[in-house]
């Protein structure tokens, strides 16, 4: 196959141009479990492992390649297997931090062009999830596009919508029925030729049936959701890179048991962007929307204007995000000094093999 059907362009093919090197050849890693990975070129796809350098240089596991990303691969001898030896930059990616206590960011997928936000529309219709999905999509660079499922089930449609409008900030929202295949076509305008996408949601809201309706075939399967939560069983078990039979790649994902944040905080200004408009009313700059005078928050909330909830999610993703840039900080110092040491051991065995040679 061509490498534009993967979704190569020059951006990539110039990143590989600089630092190519004999019999390497450019590939697109469609799925990754456990540092063993498939690989898209060319002239078909391979059984790939990382080379020891990457991992030695890798800092933390986003430096590791992840399904989506363009690499350098070389084939061994024997022609069976292929070894990654460098991971192309990336165009864009979408990013949690790892589930866990660990402050480390999770690299989900990598270089896509659009994000279906998959939202359902049964007992699982949360509000503040997707705002938390639209922090990370902003962050992340790439086009989120809300996907609404199950109108099948949801009696109060209209009113499900403008409570999403509410707080899309402009980003485009979507109704469907995936398992009675309406309002699929709809895709066919944002999903063609050589463009990647990856649909994004917590287990159960039908990212897999959707995936089936544009493969034309029921290829991943799909579970049922419990009738106590609306939560769906985790059926999709790892990431997958599909090639649709339009010219577009969809990049399947597991359902999200946690979205932790990975993002800065200027991505706040995007998503609550009405709440920055508001705050530029008050009559502090630097208001806290607490009990000071002429709070102009404060007041939109006691008019109808703001909802306090979202307010409410807003201060307290603030909150997480300025704690998790004071552990990055924490991290970078922390790796920066594991660096250093690694360049010492090394310049200090050099200095003893040189001082070996020179005695003998």
């Amino acid at each position: 196959m061509e490498l534009t059907e993967l979704g190569w362009n020059n951006q990539f093919n110039d990143s590989f141009n600089a630092v190519k090197s004999e019999n390497v050849f450019p590939a697109r890693v469609a799925t990754a479990q456990r540092e063993i990975y498939s690989i898209l070129s060319e002239t078909g796809e391979y059984r790939a492992e990382i080379t020891g350098k990457i991992r030695f240089n890798a800092a933390s596991i986003s430096d590791l390649p992840v399904v989506g990303d363009w690499v350098m691969a070389r084939l061994s001898p024997e022609g069976n297997l292929a070894v990654i030896e460098a991971i192309l930059p990336r165009k864009t990616k979408f990013s949690r931090k790892s589930p866990g206590e660990i402050t480390e960011e999770q690299v989900l997928v990598s270089n896509i062009d659009i994000v279906f936000l998959v939202n359902g529309l049964d007992t699982d219709f949360n509000l503040r999830r997707i705002e938390r999905y639209l922090i990370l999509a902003v962050n992340s660079g790439i086009k989120p596009v809300i996907l609404l499922n199950k109108t099948d089930l949801c009696d109060n449609l209209q009113e499900r919508v403008e409570e999403v409008k509410s707080i899309a900030t402009g980003h485009p929202i979507h109704t469907l029925s995936a398992a009675n295949n309406m309002g699929i076509e709809f895709l066919d305008e944002y999903i063609t030729k050589g463009v990647t996408v990856s649909f994004i949601g917590s287990s159960g809201v039908g990212k897999s049936t959707i995936i089936n309706r544009l493969l034309g075939e029921e290829r991943l399967k799909v579970g049922t959701v419990r009738e106590s939560d609306g939560k769906g069983k985790h059926i999709t078990t790892h990431r997958e890179l599909i090639l649709l039979p339009g010219g577009g790649i969809v990049i399947d994902n597991p359902g999200l048991r946690e979205l932790r944040l990975w993002a800065e905080e200027d991505s706040l200004d995007t998503t609550f962007n009405d709440i920055k408009d508001i705050a530029a009313n008050c009559r502090f700059k630097d208001c806290k929307h607490a009990d000071e005078p002429g709070c102009a928050v404060r007041a939109a909330m006691e008019n109808g204007a703001l909802d306090p909830k979202r307010f409410n999610n807003y201060t307290k993703v603030k909150k997480e995000l300025r704690y998790l840039a004071t552990r990055k900080e924490k991290i970078k110092s922390r790796n920066a000094k594991v660096v250093w040491e690694k360049n010492i051991s090394k310049l200090t065995k050099q200095m003893q093999e040189h001082k070996r040679k020179y005695e003998h």
